[in-house]
């Protein structure tokens, strides 16, 4: 399949950082019991900002390091399930807010599986021949959505987003398995909620999580997930860089690599610094990773999220 040309990658999380002690002040907890069933140490959290904000910032930031103007950007994809608004969409915002005069512009829900769907979506424009530039943001701000006295949910969730500007390259590799299935270990039930970072006097949704379902479904889905993928692309895990798992919790993705017999090393994880961060956890990730110079042209890596929906899947990409 034709691959994708990655011009640049950015990231945005905002400055508030909240520690496994402070949230200790709030519900029965400690760092300790947080860091044991999690890997999470801390979180980046808004005190204001909206999810169109953090997108904006990383779009700006991805048009300075590739040194495309917003002319060039064909289609804006933003991968969301915290959006300012049922409509406008949270990409129209980002097109409005940096000229992108020339684009078009949609939002994707797969929850946590978002930023690997939308690479997908755009891949296939590429592929098509109707956009060459495209824009693709994963953004969360989940803390609004958090239920700030269940202390199984509380201690999960960050906000933040990441990103990448690409062109179609017919030299470079692509291959994708994506599913879904329905099924709801994750779920939004409805009642007040105090949200200590963002004062509200709304009622709002806030997120509960079945752990020991989704730790399960993660675990020997995405394993056979990355399986089949490597399957159909004819290589083994030797020939892979690194994984870049969804960072939902440590656990999981030593659970995954254990099923695949890959030491935790082949996998990128920085869970502890950001916690959940759902569809901007994958591009944060490589946009570290690039920073870092962990990897580099010529490297495969493997993306892989999994989520509510259920959703999950993995690309196999060539920087």
């Amino acid at each position: 399949m034709l691959g994708v040309k990655i011009h640049a990658v950015a990231h945005y999380v905002p400055p508030r950082v909240v520690t496994n002690e402070e949230i200790g002040t709030w519900v029965d907890t400690s760092d300790e019991w947080i860091v044991q069933r999690t890997g999470i140490s801390q979180r980046h959290m808004s005190t204001g900002e909206n999810t169109s904000d953090f997108c904006v910032k990383v779009a700006e930031d991805l048009l300075k390091k590739s040194g495309l103007t917003p002319d060039d950007i064909d289609l804006i994809l933003v991968t969301t399930v915290t959006p300012d608004y049922l409509s406008p969409s949270v990409s129209c915002m980002v097109l409005g807010a940096i000229g992108a005069n020339n684009a078009f512009a949609m939002d994707i829900n797969a929850a946590c599986t978002g930023f690997v769907y939308g690479l997908s979506v755009a891949q296939k424009y590429l592929v098509s021949g109707q956009c060459r530039h495209i824009m693709l943001i994963g953004a969360e701000l989940l803390t609004k959505y958090v239920d700030w006295t269940d202390r199984n949910t509380c201690i999960l969730f960050g906000d933040g987003a990441g990103g990448m500007i690409l062109s179609g390259d017919s030299n470079k590799l692509y291959i994708e398995k994506l599913h879904s299935r329905g099924a709801m270990p994750i779920t939004l039930s409805h009642q007040k909620v105090v949200n200590p970072f963002c004062a509200s006097d709304r009622e709002m949704d806030y997120l509960k999580v079945d752990g020991r379902e989704v730790f399960e479904f993660a675990v020997k889905s995405v394993s056979e997930n990355i399986g089949e993928l490597l399957i159909t692309a004819g290589m083994t895990m030797a020939d892979v860089k690194y994984i870049v798992p969804h960072q939902a919790n440590r656990r999981i993705v030593e659970g995954i690599g254990k099923k695949l017999k890959v030491d935790i090393s082949k996998f990128y994880i920085n869970i502890q610094k950001y916690g959940n961060t759902s569809s901007a956890s994958i591009p944060i990730a490589l946009s570290e990773m690039t920073e870092d110079g962990l990897v580099g042209e010529g490297d495969k890596i493997i993306l892989s999220g999994f989520g509510g929906g259920l959703t999950w899947g993995s690309v196999l990409i060539e920087l």
